[in-house]
């Protein structure tokens, strides 16, 4: 039986990736998986804002806030959606599964740590239904 160079190129490179892949390698990162969980703890916080509201019956777990800081001009403008993120995980750590936005705005005055800030205010919730 005679092979052309081409299928013996074939053959060996597939042989190539698949003894690539049987090795004992082992993942290593810098993360910390308590870390991960706390970093995704937001993704359980369902944002109550305008039009949406919790529906059924819910518990106020309390007022909790957040903000964010443009701490030079020269920094990124802060965002209000980075408020509100702070926010829901703040309500994450007084373990609501909502959080219902009462106030955001813009502070546009500079101190002495910010150039700018956005900061929303709302109620930490606890619902029985999960929307």
């Amino acid at each position: 039986m005679v092979f052309s160079v081409k299928q013996v190129l074939v053959v060996s490179g597939v042989a190539l990736l698949l003894s690539a892949c049987a090795g004992d390698y082992v993942f290593k990162s810098n993360l910390d998986g308590k870390a991960i969980n706390e970093y995704f703890k937001v993704g359980d916080v369902v944002l109550y804002d305008g039009e949406v509201q919790p529906k059924g019956q819910f518990e106020v777990l309390g007022l909790v806030e957040g903000e964010a800081c443009q701490e030079t001009s020269k920094d990124t403008p802060p965002q209000l959606a980075d408020a509100r993120t702070s926010a829901r995980k703040a309500a994450a750590e007084l373990g609501a599964n909502g959080f219902v936005v009462k106030s955001c705005f813009m502070i546009t005055e500079a101190d002495n740590s910010c150039f700018s800030r956005a900061f929303c205010v709302g109620q930490a919730i606890k619902t029985t239904e999960v929307k």
